[in-house]
């Protein structure tokens, strides 16, 4: 049956400037990390697409090394536009890869060199069955190859038509800056930056938010769900067919604590004072900073995806909340 997109998918999502671009985002953008590999269910992947589609989130995010095995979400998402994505739907997506860490083997598999980086955007329109990519990110910083080196691969993937802008993941505050600075000097505006950010995670709010600002550069964090923890799914405890349970990604019984497991409960007796989830009120969170541009969600059902939309309509905190908040996490 052929795919019909909802017609009001614009009309609840809320789209914000990403830094000082002329491109804006939806509010929540999926991420494809997990649950769209060769080992995951096709039609499930497939329709957690086209949900996020019909409720207006235009931005899907991948990477190289996305699956399992690497490669494989790129593909499946490749499979998926070809299906139901074709003609004009394809220029109301905004598509975007990454490169950074191990793909293939050798010493030419992972980093930040020029051959790794380009060739490796060239593997992913393969696979994605694309001629450009919206957004094409280094992955992390390369201690070893120079930032110029990196920066000018970037550079060049936007002067040859093979990604529209560019952007980084992962950098720290000032190697940041000076990325930002060199992708400026060389005419491709760094549009974005994706760091690991949640109410557990609040390292961006050491230098790094400060100088996306001043830089005029978008930001979108991943794990703003903290890959679960801040959702209703460990309230209890650790459900068997969990993430942490089945050891499951860099989720693992050390992060599940009892002095955390009080939190997340502390955490959701606010929520439900606000008359929202425990997820929506973490994901409002991150949004009610105006420095975020976008929050990077992933999903493994559909309704998770709806209840992340829906976090829109809860983004207003009072500053009692707030408090109550930090109290929370500082306890």
């Amino acid at each position: 049956m052929t795919y019909q997109p909802n017609p009001q998918r614009y009309e609840e999502m809320h789209y914000r400037r990403c830094g000082n671009s002329g491109l804006v985002l939806s509010a929540i953008s999926l991420g494809l990390w997990h649950n769209f590999g060769h080992v995951d269910d096709f039609a499930n992947a497939r329709k957690l697409i086209q949900t996020a589609f019909n409720l207006g989130i235009t931005h899907f995010d991948l990477a190289n090394n996305y699956g399992p095995p690497p490669g494989s979400a790129e593909e499946t998402f490749g499979k998926i536009l070809s299906q139901d994505f074709g003609g004009f739907l394809r220029d109301e997506l905004i598509i975007s890869t990454k490169a950074g860490y191990r793909m293939w083997p050798g010493p030419y598999g992972e980093w930040g060199s020029r051959k790794y980086l380009i060739t490796s955007l060239d593997q992913s329109l393969k696979r994605m069955g694309l001629d450009y990519v919206d957004i094409f990110y280094h992955h992390r910083p390369d201690p070893e190859t120079p930032l110029e080196e990196s920066m000018m691969a970037l550079h060049d993937c936007v002067k040859s038509g093979k990604a529209l802008y560019v952007g980084i993941s992962n950098y720290p505050a000032e190697e940041a800056r000076k990325a930002i600075q060199m992708l400026k000097e060389l005419g491709t505006p760094c549009l974005i930056h994706q760091p690991k950010y949640s109410l557990f995670e609040r390292w961006v709010e050491d230098g790094l938010l400060d100088v996306l600002e001043q830089t005029g550069t978008g930001c979108i964090p991943y794990s703003p769900l903290a890959q679960g923890l801040l959702t209703d799914r460990y309230l209890k405890g650790i459900p068997n067919d969990s993430r942490v349970a089945k050891g499951v990604g860099f989720l693992t019984e050390n992060h599940l604590t009892s002095e955390r497991l009080d939190k997340i409960n502390k955490l959701n007796a606010l929520a439900q004072k606000r008359n929202t989830t425990l997820a929506q009120m973490a994901l409002a969170w991150v949004l009610k900073d105006s420095r975020i541009t976008t929050v990077l969600i992933g999903a493994s059902r559909s309704e998770q995806i709806t209840d992340a939309v829906n976090s829109l309509h809860h983004l207003h905190f009072e500053n009692e909340e707030l408090s109550t908040i930090e109290h929370i996490l500082k306890s």
